[in-house]
């Protein structure tokens, strides 16, 4: 392709992602108080080269970008010229529906029509393969994992297409910390696949980025360069330009380029760029730099000016050219240091503080002209049968068909594994015995749930005579367990061991085979310990990370991308002590908005962790859309939630809710409470007869209901399952009993998990005050009182679990008034954590709630210590509900 026309395929993009910002900063319909809209017309025209070489001429329909956010007008602007805006169908949209969609950045939609958000987002029409971008410095380690994903996915025997994974930075946002501490990681996992692309203008959001040219030995480009050198990187730097190539073949041409690229600050380039006038451009570098004299009276002033705006980053072919060369790189990943002009081609052109500058009406009306189009024209692609017409239809044919590929591919990986989830069926649980366990925790069964899973996963179904490793065959249950089993990929931010993860990671960690087993050559391994040697064997499903929380939650993120992806459901289980999800909390709310799929235990959690107490003691209480969080008390909970949220995965049933966040502890309780507590309640006895009372309340009138048989312990688990996987049920349950009167002696007591040991507790006694407190058990409050019950008016709280607004009304007349006794049953929440998990309760119901929660910093102790400290522990409870009761017992009087 002719280089001319490629840079005015390029002329025409940039003035069509100008036209767009200006457009979304002129609407009609702008009302008084609206915020700014802003613009980054800048920010995009100094990554349009970049952006032209990729669409125009290296990436595939198969490869994945993650492009800045202030550049995503060029983006769109590059689509919209290959035809790529494409409908849920897959169907390219019309001319005139193209035409609407440029007319709609940063617009609501308000009638279906298309529009852009602000940044690249799932919601564009041309998302195909772009990374969500709103937020800087996320989506370029996003990318990463995702190429390791695919790597995995390969490995592991699945259909996955070539793909290269392209990440475009801005110079300030390679600031960011969460992207250098992925870059060791990268290449130590041998992403050969992946280029990261530096957007080096020199420029930020607030001016001229000024570095300390003495301090680093050099510019900023040179201090980056070397660092991912330093770990492990190929490094390529795209300075300049055909022009200046050329010209550093004039005599001392060659003290000009080391002048560019050694000794000019880049403040000081900035400052030269802005210099208008020629001939002073030139007086000025020959005064400051006289070792150049001699080349600049060999060149004019205006090949100087020519020669100083000559970027790298603005040569289509010196991109393209670097960009292939990355994809020669097979085992490590590439970056790509392009020196770009913010602004180019605008009259904001490297002036400071042009982030945000808009275009006026007359530079975008004159942008037009340049390409030729009648004034009522805003957009429009080239005329056909032009050679640019001719050379986007072609490549942007190519692109399609592509993504239609692509698309088939995951259509059919979808396919194959729903038909094999439907006929081999789903078991009920993943069913660890727990009767030879000794008071044991959540965190211990989160052990023995994977353990299970993964003998499932490894276990052939028929016998190897060959394989030296002995197998106990699979039970009929166990079967169904093995491909979802197989899909699953463990991470942790190096706390697999304490998190119970040991036998997913015993052998089975997957990354580069780049060590041989010096431990057990020198006989010197300890096999209690889990071998950690990497291998790439169908077997490795573990992928170890070193304490950096941000990368393991940005991994799980894309791993459980590829469901939607490719159709290929891998299930990412990540580990992390639950106070350390704080320091990835921007991770986690991309992988939330991305709609990542993917289940996060948070364990040990909350101020139960009391010897940690004093800084890993407040929980990660989050409430954020896409998510749902569990809580569980009992062991068997954990079992049926997790069973529940992995077939929800496998069978695209997570709708609202892909993101899984379940939280454990180490504080053991005593599994047969469980049973022994839900034999209590008269909806569990075999007889109805007669009212209830319990064995230390005796009351007239009532039989006690421990001399009555309950109905079969499977059917009252099977009974209060359903309750547990909808986010509450009744532990203790005094409904039936003698004397209960809603209003004057009962009180709901709401517990979330280990406290509920503090709740039972509670109950226990205010039963011997004559006061009946239902233990209500919460296990997920995102189901019960959060986003998700919101969605249905809150109807498993108000009318399953019958905790309503109903008043108990008595009305007593005497001589001189009427008394009016409105009574509703008070509330207690009891859980350790933020205040906000289920403070809201009594709001929703309209009545008396009383909150026990975390509220304060934690310090060392035991349990029972430190949740006396915070007000959590029994006797607070059973305090809160004498005085809610009291409060609710008030009566209104009225005078006749």
């Amino acid at each position: 392709m002719k280089k001319n026309t490629l840079d005015t395929i390029a002329s025409r993009a940039k003035y069509l992602a100008t036209r767009m910002i200006y457009e979304a900063n002129h609407r009609g319909d702008k009302q008084k108080g609206d915020p700014k809209i802003g613009g980054h017309a800048a920010a995009s025209a100094s990554t349009l080269h970049i952006a032209g070489a990729l669409h125009l001429l290296v990436k595939t329909g198969f490869d994945f970008i993650a492009n800045k956010p202030h550049a995503s007008p060029t983006d769109h602007a590059y689509n919209y010229l290959l035809d790529l805006f494409l409908k849920p169908d897959l169907n390219r949209f019309s001319n005139e529906e193209c035409n609407q969609a440029m007319m709609g950045l940063r617009k609501f939609s308000q009638n279906g029509e298309p529009v852009f958000q602000s940044y690249h987002s799932i919601f564009d029409p041309d998302h195909h393969n772009f990374l969500p971008s709103g937020t800087v410095g996320i989506p370029p380690v996003n990318i990463g994992y995702l190429a390791l994903a695919y790597r995995y996915a390969k490995d592991h025997g699945y259909h996955v297409p070539d793909a290269h994974f392209w990440a475009i930075s801005g110079d300030s946002e390679f600031r960011e910390g969460s992207m250098f501490e992925a870059v060791p990681e990268f290449a130590e996992r041998e992403l050969g696949n992946l280029t990261w692309i530096l957007d080096y203008n020199r420029q930020s959001l607030d001016g001229h980025r000024i570095t300390n040219h003495s301090i680093m030995g050099g510019s900023d480009a040179s201090r980056i360069e070397k660092t991912f050198l330093a770990n492990g990187w190929q490094v390529i730097q795209v300075r300049h330009g055909k022009w200046r190539e050329q010209i550093f073949k004039n005599p001392e041409g060659n003290l000009f380029k080391n002048f560019l690229e050694n000794e000019l600050l880049d403040y000081e380039l900035q400052a030269l760029l802005l210099v208008q006038d020629k001939k002073q451009l030139k007086a000025e570098i020959s005064k400051k730099h006289n070792h150049l004299k001699k080349f600049l009276n060999a060149v004019s002033e205006e090949e100087l000016h020519k020669a100083l705006h000559d970027f790298g980053g603005h040569d289509l072919e010196a991109l393209a050219s670097a960009m292939n060369q990355t994809k020669l790189e097979k085992k490590r990943p590439s970056l790509l240091i392009v020196h770009t002009l913010k602004g180019w081609g605008l009259s904001s052109a490297a002036a400071p503080g042009n982030h945000n500058s808009l275009p006026d009406e007359e530079e975008v009306k004159s942008l037009q002209q340049k390409e030729g189009l009648p004034s009522e024209t805003f957009f429009a692609r080239f005329l056909d049968g032009s050679e640019e017409s001719k050379f986007l239809k072609k490549r942007g044919d190519e692109l399609y068909q592509q993504i239609l590929e692509q698309h088939k591919l995951k259509n059919k990986n979808q396919e194959y594994f729903l038909n094999l989830f439907e006929a081999k069926g789903w078991p009920e649980s993943i069913d660890i015995n727990l009767k030879m366990a000794s008071y044991p925790h959540t965190q211990w069964m989160l052990g023995q749930l994977n353990a299970k899973l993964n003998r499932c996963a490894n276990t052939p179904l028929t016998p190897d005579n060959s394989n030296k490793i002995s197998f106990k065959p699979l039970s009929a249950d166990e079967e169904k367990w093995k491909l979802p089993a197989e899909l699953m990929v463990a991470m942790a931010p190096d706390v697999g061991t304490s998190t119970n993860l040991n036998p997913l990671m015993d052998g089975k960690i997957f990354g580069a085979p780049i060590v041989k087993d010096f431990e057990t050559d020198l006989g010197v391994k300890d096999t209690k310990l889990p071998d950690l040697v990497p291998g790439e064997d169908p077997m490795d499903r573990f992928i170890r990370f070193e304490i950096a929380e941000s990368n393991t939650m940005s991994c799980m993120g894309s791993f459980g991308r590829l469901k939607d992806t490719l159709g290929v459901p891998l299930l990412p289980l990540m580990t992390v002590y639950d106070f350390f999800i704080k320091r990835a909390l921007d991770q986690l709310f991309y992988n939330l908005y991305w709609k990542s799929s993917f289940i996060l235990v948070g364990t040990p959690s909350g101020v139960t962790l009391s010897p940690e107490g004093a800084q890993h003691g407040w929980k990660s209480d989050l409430q954020i859309p896409n998510q749902i969080t569990w809580e569980p008390f009992y062991c068997i909970e954990l079992d049926w939630i997790l069973s529940d949220a992995i077939k929800r995965h496998c069978m695209n049933d997570n709708i609202g809710r892909t993101g899984v966040i379940i939280r454990c502890v180490t504080r053991g309780t005593e599994q047969k409470d469980m049973l022994n507590l839900l034999k209590t309640q008269k909806r569990f006895k075999t007889d109805y007869q007669k009212p209830l009372h319990h064995a230390n309340f005796p009351l007239e009138n009532a039989i006690n209901e421990s001399t009555l048989e309950s109905i079969n312990d499977q059917v009252i688990l099977s009974e209060i399952k359903k309750d547990v996987l909808k986010g509450a049920y009744y532990l203790i349950d005094y409904r039936g009993y003698a004397n209960y009167v809603p209003g004057d002696n009962v009180i709901h007591i709401f517990t979330m998990g280990s406290p509920t040991t503090e709740a039972i507790k509670a109950s226990q006694s205010l039963l011997k005050k004559g006061i009946y407190a239902n233990v209500i058990v919460v296990t997920s409050s995102d189901l019960l009182c959060g986003n998700l019950a919101y969605e249905n008016d809150y109807h498993y709280l108000t009318e399953e679990l019958d905790i309503n607004d109903h008043l108990t009304v008595k009305e007593i007349t005497s001589s001189e008034k009427t008394i009016l006794s409105t009574k509703r049953v008070p509330l207690i929440s009891v859980h350790d954590g933020e205040p906000g998990l289920l403070d809201n309760l009594g709001s929703i119901i309209g009545t008396k709630q009383i909150c026990l929660s975390v509220r304060k910093h934690s310090k060392c102790g035991r349990p029972d210590e430190i949740y006396s400290y915070h007000g959590i522990n029994w006797e607070s409870i059973e305090t809160a509900a004498m005085k809610a009761l009291t409060k609710t017992a008030e009566s209104v009087t009225l005078q006749l």
